[in-house]
């Protein structure tokens, strides 16, 4: 009979598959390290054993104890499963930018989770490095895994990762490009290929927000870089121990948006089900096309599974949102299109300010046409209201047919969207599109800009 013992026992050798439609304009062998094939679904089961077993062998890690980590949700699983096998509690402190599925399926496999802010200072108390650190010191028989300087991150991928992707390749392989967060994976990978053939070249991938590329090239630690970002697992505004700047020969960085839209592709035209650090590493290839040969073979590690991202780069809502959807927008009803339906809020020459005032709190807007019995006759804003109240603390109570200002152009369905942007000035921050049967709706500057690719 042929099984495991545990499902630990099932960690490692994954695939190596080649990749074809997505990076056609590659003249190169590029290939894929599937790490959703782990039972966690995603590379970082690998050094969660690593970490937990070495934390065993020198004492740090007591019988039932509580292992305690700031993670983005992968690791937290990967901790899971060796907890659950072992006996072990787990807590993991994940920052609010994770996605839902990633915080649920943690609670799934038994770990309580702990959710900590994500636009703050590392040193702050209430990030999620400061809170792993505060809990591990508070809690009894507890240890603080700490992957970022923990070292048996990287070892785990260089006695697991890079000899399967040296052997799979069979010795071949010419670039390693993966996506940096912890830096356990390029630099234990690296290291090893490295040792194997110094020629081959070790490529990092970054986000926007993240200060690895320009501490790489420089040596300057940028605080002007740091600032929040969509991406999740890669990048970092601190420097990890487990981050080898001198195996890596280079970083390119990758947008939000882009690397959003390639982990869609790598589905769509790939048939390959993973995660948000994937398509940034597959942008992030693209853009290093130029130092690929024929010859050369290409490795491209793809961390973890898409089940992760559901309803955020799968979902097209929250694409849309973000002005990620790659949609064509020609016309002047495309910008409108998701709230077409919506009632168009319209305030009365008779009306007093207030309640246009109230109508802006209620619904979230910023501008309002006005109407009489005769049609559109003016307009008020936000920004006129406010200047108008700071001359005279009385108009809230005045009518609004005399703080309005000029009616919004109309235009009528179909209109390009060039010639409606050109009707945008900084007297006029609305457009209203003639729908038919006497309804119209709004554009604002704010639908234009979430329509820019």
């Amino acid at each position: 009979m042929d099984f495991s013992n545990n499902i630990l026992e099932t960690i490692g050798n994954t695939p190596l598959v080649k990749l074809n439609k997505i990076v056609a304009e590659i003249d190169a062998l590029v290939l894929a390290k599937v790490e959703t094939f782990n039972p966690g679904n995603s590379v970082k089961d690998r050094m969660a054993v690593k970490m937990i077993e070495d934390a065993e062998a020198d004492g740090r890690l007591k019988p039932g104890g509580t292992i305690i980590e700031g993670t983005s949700g992968n690791t937290g699983m990967g901790l899971a499963l060796v907890a659950i096998v072992k006996g072990y509690k787990l807590i993991c402190v994940i920052s609010d930018k994770q996605s839902k599925e990633k915080m649920d399926i943690l609670r799934a496999v038994g770990a309580k989770v702990v959710v900590c802010p994500t636009d703050v200072e590392p040193t702050d108390a209430r990030s999620y490095y400061s809170v792993s650190k505060r809990l591990a010191e508070e809690t009894p028989n507890s240890w603080y895994v700490n992957q970022y300087d923990n070292m048996s991150n990287s070892l785990a991928h260089y006695e697991q990762t890079g000899p399967e992707i040296w052997k799979q390749t069979d010795g071949k392989i010419t670039h390693f490009v993966v996506g940096v967060g912890t830096g356990g994976t390029i630099s234990g990978v690296g290291k090893y290929l490295k040792e194997k053939n110094p020629n081959i070249k070790i490529w990092g991938i970054d986000t926007y927000g993240s200060v690895f590329k320009k501490y790489h090239e420089t040596g300057i630690f940028d605080e002007n870089e740091i600032y929040s970002y969509i991406t999740e697992g890669i990048g970092e505004d601190i420097l990890p121990k487990n981050v080898d700047f001198s195996l890596i020969d280079g970083f390119t960085k990758v947008t939000d948006k882009d690397a959003a839209v390639y982990t869609r592709k790598i589905a769509l035209e790939e048939a390959i089900f993973v995660g948000n650090s994937a398509g940034a590493c597959i942008k992030g290839l693209l853009q290093l096309k130029e130092h690929f040969k024929p010859d050369d073979v290409v490795v491209v590690l793809f961390h973890d599974s898409g089940s992760r991202y559901v309803g955020k780069m799968f979902n097209d809502d929250w694409m849309r949102e973000r002005g990620f959807l790659e949609e064509n927008v020609t016309k002047a009803e495309d910008v409108i299109k998701d709230h077409i339906d919506k009632e168009l809020i319209v305030v009365r020459t008779e009306e007093l300010v207030s309640h246009a005032i109230e109508r802006m709190r209620k619904y979230k807007i910023s501008q309002i046409p006005v109407v009489d019995i005769n049609g559109f006759v003016g307009s008020v804003d936000e920004t006129d209201l406010f200047r108008s109240y700071v001359a005279d603390k009385n108009v809230a109570e005045k009518p609004i047919k005399e703080v309005m200002g000029k009616p919004f152009p109309i235009v009528k369905m179909g209109t390009p969207i060039e010639e409606v942007s050109k009707l945008f000035t900084k007297e006029n921050d609305a457009v209203l599109v003639d729908l038919g049967n006497g309804n119209h709706h709004i554009i604002t500057k704010y639908d234009i800009i979430g329509s820019i690719k």
